[in-house]
């Protein structure tokens, strides 16, 4: 790789395009899984939401070896023909998108509990733990190899945030239309027979997809090799590291604290709309909505204000505006459908810049890795931050099942009572707030890559590889 470092071709549109389309695959199962597989769960399997929180806490525990053991393989293989990392998106995009497909078998609602509940472990374990990590850990580790310039990274990270909000935008907009239907008495239902198995069908076909043109389209300049003095592949030696790095605990934290409130806000959709508003319809104008922002406003803008201002600095502000919507929304206690939805489209676009640069925050954290303590771990950062978002994944699908259960919701219901649509308002609105103040604190008194640390941490490892 690193003999063929002049010859490969300057960093360009082409490898934006080509990062924005790694994410919108991995969100076609993502992104699906964390706004539709709960209503799976409970509304098709008939599954508890509290027994369903669990498998997400439990998962999680999982996780914590896997995604760490899969980075820690990609920093010690020694590079493929097609890159470090690049090699892995081929290998992994067909079992994915295969795993994922296996988790919506209605016919599986068709057996007695106890193998409904083996089900849905076993597949869920297998996609998210294992095949999902097998990809998503070097698919996000490859930015470092990309580009090693701070404002290109901006621009991968707002085109792979792009990504994820188109495959958002596909998946939020068009699953509702074909998934619920109104009944006789007008009441918003999900659809029965195979509906949900063809919807992941299609969308694991277009994964694969997505997956193949990332894989054409980037190329990998940068050369990472193995540190022959690194400490040998411990779980141990991993997480006595991240212990001694404030900036890869404070994103973490601040990564946990989002997923849990944007997921949150993406699962109680589902509920919101369809049993507080009486309208599904509300799931998708609101996901065409936010997607508008982010791809109209917030996108264009990430890279001059971060240039300008700082990732950081700018993200606390976005954060702190976020929470003070949804604290607005939670005293409200709006009726009005609309209202709603406009209120919550304006506490996206706080969110939304975090969003769009918290990948290149992790570049950033990895460069300071290796600035402090001589090597580069690409694969274990990211490792450890993916774990990290699934925390945040589980936490909101944890959070939003027992809440489900403590309020009283009823999956068999039509209609629920007002005790249980008053606990659904407060679930889709006070907690995600809490979640974007955890955020903004998290980022300002604890991650400590401002605009001048990251820039001084450039020119250091530009010196380190001139030499």
């Amino acid at each position: 790789m690193q003999s063929n470092h002049n010859t490969i071709r300057p960093f360009g549109l082409r490898d934006k395009i080509g990062y924005m389309f790694g994410d919108f695959g991995n969100d076609f199962t993502f992104i699906f899984a964390s706004s539709f597989l709960m209503v799976f769960y409970t509304k098709v399997l008939g599954i508890s939401g509290g027994m369903v929180g669990t498998l997400f806490l439990v998962a999680r525990f999982v996780d914590a070896f896997t995604d760490v053991t899969m980075g820690r393989i990609v920093d010690a293989m020694p590079p493929a023909k097609d890159g470090k990392f690049r090699c892995w998106i081929r290998r992994m995009c067909g079992p994915v998108a295969l795993s994922s497909f296996l988790m919506y078998q209605t016919a599986v609602a068709g057996v007695p509990m106890g193998w409904r509940i083996v089900y849905m472990y076993v597949t869920y374990l297998l996609w998210g733990s294992i095949f999902y990590t097998s990809i998503n850990i070097p698919y996000g580790s490859m930015a470092s190899a990309i580009t090693a310039d701070p404002n290109e990274r901006t621009s991968l990270s707002t085109f792979r945030s792009v990504g994820a909000t188109l495959a958002g935008l596909v998946i939020g907009v068009g699953t509702p239309i074909f998934l619920y239907a109104t009944d006789v008495n007008g009441n918003q239902v999900v659809r029965g027979g195979a509906t949900f198995t063809i919807i992941a069908g299609v969308f694991s076909v277009l994964a694969i997809i997505c997956y193949l043109i990332c894989y054409r389209l980037t190329s990998e300049r940068v050369p990472v090799t193995k540190d022959p003095d690194a400490e040998e592949l411990t779980l141990l030696a991993t997480f006595r590291a991240i212990g001694k790095s404030r900036a890869l605990l404070g994103i973490i934290g601040a990564a946990v604290f989002l997923l849990l409130s944007q997921l949150l806000i993406n699962t109680m959709n589902n509920y919101i709309y369809p049993d507080y508003f009486g309208n599904a319809k509300g799931i998708s104008v609101f996901t065409l909505l936010s997607t508008l922002v982010m791809l109209v406003i917030v996108a264009p803008l990430s890279v001059p204000i971060s240039r300008k201002f700082g990732k950081k600095e700018a993200s606390v502000v976005g954060m702190l505006f976020s929470g003070v919507v949804f604290t607005l929304m939670y005293f409200l206690r709006i009726r009005n459908m609309w209202l709603f939805l406009l209120l919550s489209i304006l506490g996206y676009l706080g969110m939304g810049f975090f969003n769009t640069v918290i990948w290149a925050n992790i570049t950033d954290v990895i460069d300071d890795q290796e600035v402090k303590v001589g090597h580069r771990e690409d694969g274990t950062v990211y490792a450890v931050y993916s774990f990290a978002r699934k925390v945040g994944q589980a936490l909101a699908g944890g959070i939003g099942g027992w809440a489900l259960e403590i309020i009283g919701y009823e999956s068999a219901a039509t209609v629920q009572t007002a005790g249980v649509l008053s606990g659904l308002y407060a679930t889709a609105t006070i907690i995600p707030a809490i979640g974007f103040f955890a955020v903004a604190i998290l980022l300002w008194f604890v991650y400590p890559l401002n605009k001048k640390i990251v820039e001084k941490n450039v020119a250091i490892l530009e010196e380190k590889r001139r030499k």
